[in-house]
């Protein structure tokens, strides 16, 4: 009789669809990126966007680590920070989580809870907002407006949303002008206080949602006067509010999914 494999436990959750797997960094192999394209494989192993890795923090209540599906660190997912802070309250029963991430310390505010749904107003910091500037593609040239909430965005406005838009997003993402990669959101203002999104990430691509895509939607909105605060970012994934005052404060469900093993 073989011996039993080793196993990880993790957590799955979503917030607004982009799903990640939380797992204690007790449990971190070697090779974190290389673990973290295994097992977010959504025919090979568990699926999900991204992993949240957990680790002890002296001046948070947790330290969390993204590594994205293609196995790329980065510095912090909107969603997924709401993700672990809903973890760390179904564990301790908080109502407010300070999680570190590679982007800062961010405080999670518990706004709502029914039983493994929650909701969260997280304290993002102060953007950086870029005067617009247009890229040239392979068949046209777009616009566009660049945004960091700890992670750089750049925000195009459009009236629908085309078919074929993910290869341009894409080809936008590793445009030469962009040396580590970006986000990208395509943006449609509906009215003063509505923006509907679309997403394409890096490290991930298209997503159903995205927390630091949100806050960058509705910043550059603001910014461009096509909305006020707060803005209803409207995705295929669900709604996030997003209000600018003297810095972003992002307010989303998250939801806990299941508890797992994966072999190693």
């Amino acid at each position: 009789m073989s011996a039993a494999p080793n196993v990880v436990p993790f957590v799955k959750a979503n917030a607004c669809g982009n799903d990640f797997l939380v797992i204690d960094g007790m449990h971190a192999p070697p090779d974190l990126a290389g673990f973290s394209r295994r097992i977010c494989d959504r025919h090979r192993g568990v699926g999900a966007d991204g992993v949240e890795w957990l680790f002890p923090a002296q001046d948070a209540d947790v330290r969390a680590r993204l590594f994205n599906a293609d196995g790329s660190e980065a510095e912090i997912s909107g969603n997924g920070t709401r993700c672990v802070a809903a973890y760390f309250c179904s564990e301790h029963a908080r109502e407010k989580v300070t999680i570190r991430t590679g982007a800062g310390i961010k405080t999670c505010m518990l706004t709502s809870r029914n039983e493994i749904q929650y909701e969260f107003e997280i304290a993002m910091g102060e953007p950086q907002v870029g005067e617009e500037f247009p890229i040239k593609l392979a068949f046209r040239e777009v616009r566009g407006i660049p945004v960091s909430v700890g992670n750089p965005h750049y925000v195009v406005f459009v009236n629908e949303f085309g078919p074929g838009w993910q290869a341009e997003a894409a080809e936008i993402g590793r445009h030469h002008d962009f040396k580590y990669g970006i986000n990208v959101e395509l943006v449609i203002s509906k009215d003063k206080t509505n923006v509907e999104a679309r997403f394409f990430e890096r490290g991930v691509g298209e997503t159903q949602s995205s927390g630091t895509g949100s806050c960058a939607s509705a910043v550059a909105a603001i910014s461009a006067k096509r909305a006020e605060s707060p803005v209803r970012v409207h995705t295929p994934g669900g709604v996030q509010t997003v209000r600018w005052e003297d810095q972003v404060f992002l307010r989303g469900p998250a939801q806990l999914i299941g508890r797992g093993e994966f072999f190693v």
